[in-house]
Parts: C-alpha cells; sequence; structure tokens
C-alpha cells in the first residue's frame, strides 16, 4: 500500500482462554481508502473490530489511530479520537424518531452542560441547533431525511440500516468501521448499499474498514483487502490479487471458480 497511514494495527493478538481469536495481525489502513476485511467464519474479523472500537482488549499488540495509540482509550473515548462504527445487527431505538437515533451518534460532541441543558441557557440551544443540522446532513446522504420524524422500529431492515449508518456518521469520524452492512439485504438492496458506501466516503473525505461476507459488495467497492484465517493474516492487496491468491481460494472461496 503507498500512501499515509491512518490507522496502524501492529502484531496484535486476542486470546480467549485457550483459543487465540488473533494471532500477530498487522497491517495499515491507508487515509481516504476503503478497505475489505474478510475471511472465513471465526477467523477473527469481528474481533479484531471490537479490539479498534475498545470493545475488547488485546492480549498483545498496537493499534494506533495517526500516531494516537487506541489501547489506552476507553470505549466511549474512540469516539472523540474519530472512529465510529455500525453492528452486525442493527441496534436502534424502536419507539424513538429516526431523527433522534441519529442524535444519540452525537452526544459526544454536544459541550453544554446538563445545568444549561435544563435552564435552556443560549449556548445550550445552540448546541441542540448545530446538533440537529449534522444529523439532518447525516440523513440527508443516505437518503432518509424525509422520514426524519418517523419511528425507527417502523422502517424496513434496509432503511434501518441506513438510520444506523448516518448515526455513525453524525459524529463525523475520520475512521468509519462497517460490520456485515449488506447482512440481510437482497441483491438491489446490497447493490444500492455499494454506491451508498462509497459515496458516503466521498462525501465526508472517509476512510472505511468494512468486514463483509458478500465478495461482491467487497471486491466492487474496496481499493486494498486484507484477509483473515484462523485469527491469522494470510493475505492483503488489491481486490484483483486476493481474489485470484492461492491461499484465499483455498481458506474462504474455496475454488477457483469461486474467485472469478
Amino acid at each position: 500500500m503507498t500512501g499515509e497511514a491512518l490507522l496502524s494495527v501492529r502484531d496484535v493478538s486476542l486470546r480467549f482462554g485457550g483459543v487465540a481469536a488473533l494471532d500477530d495481525v498487522s497491517f495499515d489502513i491507508v487515509a481516504g481508502q476503503i478497505v475489505g476485511l474478510i475471511g472465513p467464519n471465526g477467523a477473527g474479523k469481528t474481533s479484531l473490530f471490537n479490539c479498534v472500537s475498545r470493545l475488547y482488549q488485546p492480549t498483545a499488540g498496537s493499534i494506533r489511530l495517526e500516531g494516537h495509540e487506541v489501547l489506552k482509550l476507553r470505549a466511549h473515548e474512540v469516539i472523540r479520537l474519530g472512529i465510529a462504527r455500525t453492528f452486525q445487527n442493527v441496534a436502534l431505538f424502536a419507539r424513538m424518531s429516526v431523527l433522534d437515533n441519529v442524535l444519540v451518534g452525537d452526544h459526544s460532541r454536544i459541550e453544554a452542560g446538563v445545568l444549561a441543558s435544563a435552564l435552556q441557557l443560549r449556548r445550550a440551544r445552540q448546541a441542540e441547533r448545530q446538533a440537529v443540522e449534522r444529523a439532518l446532513a447525516a440523513l440527508r446522504i443516505v437518503d432518509m431525511q424525509s422520514l426524519a420524524e418517523a419511528y425507527a422500529g417502523s422502517l424496513p431492515f434496509a432503511a434501518q440500516k441506513r438510520v444506523e449508518l448516518a448515526r455513525a456518521l453524525v459524529s463525523q469520524p475520520r475512521l468509519l468501521l462497517l460490520d456485515e452492512p449488506a447482512g440481510g439485504l437482497n441483491h438491489t438492496e446490497v447493490r444500492d448499499l455499494g454506491q451508498l458506501i462509497k459515496r458516503i466516503q466521498a462525501h465526508y473525505q472517509l476512510t472505511v474498514l468494512l468486514v463483509e461476507h458478500h465478495m461482491n459488495l467487497v471486491m466492487t467497492i474496496s481499493d486494498h483487502v486484507v484477509v483473515l484465517s484462523f485469527g491469522r493474516k494470510i493475505a492483503e492487496g488489491a481486490p484483483d490479487v486476493v481474489r485470484n491468491d492461492p491461499a484465499v481460494i483455498e481458506a474462504y472461496l474455496g475454488t477457483a471458480d469461486a474467485a472469478a
């Protein structure tokens, strides 16, 4: 990979008892790229995601965002550093509006204190207006602004996924982690999702790390692909290079025909 690394993963290992979920994994993510992280079930993809987003503490290794050690931070602090994520299972508040769900993702940026908010002081009102503007802008990017007042739980699954994307975007991260965003979507929805991710990346000038089983989506939108198998990195490179790597074909794609 060429260019400046936004995220550097170095020698990361994670053990659960006697099981190695991650084993000495290292790679860089260049600023401004979409990077696909693939591998069979149990390869360690979500474990790595959870280390970057601070849900897990690795047994060993380092994860740095522009030189800042992520592993020294608590989970809620990585948002301020510029990392946001979505989850494999959509986790919206069903009885809250779409707009309010998105505003939840902006909590770390609202600076007005509890007392100021209670008294509706000028600073609190201004902070609230700015937060709503950011939330509506994020909803506009994912084509959901017209449903801002709808209950999140009333929306189709694909629409809920877009709301979750907006909630991650509202904090204006530098690194966006997408965990299985195509899960549960049909062919047309997956195609639309790929176009949406590209549009989001271009609009916000984001760097994206994408965990996904849908190979066509990964190979279509990724600039770079990293492959894990049994917790170890077995390959990385441009999509066409990875697609035809014998180790990848054996470990994940199964046959040469599947890689075509």
